[in-house]
């Protein structure tokens, strides 16, 4: 059975990790959960659809944040969060431009 390499290894960079965490999985709990206000069910007009959406951000941000220390390096987690966030607020705002 072979150990893994230190590059193989999931690295304890805790600051970064836990910045890309809190920062960026909140934007992307945000652009989430605008795509469903805005285009989910009877749209921003639908009754009592608010409060829901606003329940909706915690879970997203908790689970980004849960999955954030996954990776492998926080360089990493920076990356991919802010990838993801581009492409849901460009997903958001192609939506928008369109309807």
């Amino acid at each position: 059975m072979s150990r893994l390499s230190a590059e193989q290894k999931i690295q304890p960079h805790w600051w970064s990790k836990t910045f890309a965490g809190v920062i960026l999985g909140l934007t992307l709990s945000y652009g989430l959960v605008a795509i469903f206000a805005w285009f989910g069910p009877g749209g921003l007009e639908a009754v009592a659809k608010n409060q829901f959406n606003m329940w909706m951000i915690s879970p997203f941000w908790m689970l980004v944040i849960s999955f954030t220390y996954l990776f492998k390096t926080g360089f990493k987690a920076i990356l991919y969060l802010t990838l993801a966030n581009i492409l849901i607020y460009g997903v958001f705002l192609v939506l928008r431009w369109m309807s």
